[in-house]
């Protein structure tokens, strides 16, 4: 199935960047940044119909994997923009990441910058790599099949808020994304970002 964005190679490069700038390497591996771009980019789309960085999320054991986030890891490598380090963490192989240059200015806009901070604040200072890849595992999730792309529509499923029928219907539709954002309406009743991450929180952490 073809995925229905085009990756933007400078956004998420950007949003790479700024997760290793936010987040110790300590507290981010792997499972924490793939983790980190499926929220954003999964929230963003609830929010306004469209993806921040374009990626693609497949179902993988320990969550939503970004599939195109390895062969930009290593490209960023090989440009020197950013290092990845294996160490060792309680017996087991942990990879680190450390940018060694900063993110560009100009890549993401405002909002983008400021649901990604928040993004990386629930994922890298609320959970560990196992709690936040436990809490993926959420409908999206569940829903598809190992190995097979999660639709962004299945972002809707996050939110606590209802959504009509009427909207999944809409969005069903080879160009429902597009007549939604026409409308100028909302599908999902959702203040803020903030709202979002305090209901993540009240559930609790998985065990």
């Amino acid at each position: 199935m073809a995925s229905q964005f085009s990756l933007d190679r400078a956004k998420i490069k950007a949003v790479i960047l700024h997760t290793c700038r936010a987040c110790p390497p300590e507290r981010l591996g792997a499972v924490k940044l793939h983790k980190v771009l499926y929220f954003l980019d999964m929230i963003n789309f609830a929010q306004t119909g469209m993806s921040v960085t374009g990626a693609t999320y497949n179902k993988r054991p320990f969550g939503p994997t970004c599939l195109q986030l390895l062969p930009v890891v290593r490209e960023m490598v090989a440009g020197g923009a950013l290092d990845v380090r294996e160490v060792d963490y309680y017996g087991l192989r942990k990879k680190e990441y450390i940018g060694l240059v900063p993110p560009a200015s100009n890549a993401l806009g405002n909002g983008e910058m400021a649901l990604l901070d928040e993004v990386i604040d629930f994922v890298c200072n609320q959970h560990s790599a196992k709690s936040i890849s436990d809490y993926s595992h959420q409908l999206p999730w569940e829903m598809a099949a190992f190995g097979e792309e999660i639709p962004y529509k299945s972002a809707f499923m996050l939110f606590p808020a209802p959504t009509s029928l009427e909207a999944f219907e809409v969005i069903d539709e080879e160009s429902g994304v597009e007549a939604w954002r026409a409308t100028g309406e909302n599908i999902v009743e959702f203040p803020s970002l903030r709202d979002f991450r305090a209901r993540l929180l009240n559930e609790g952490l998985p065990g």
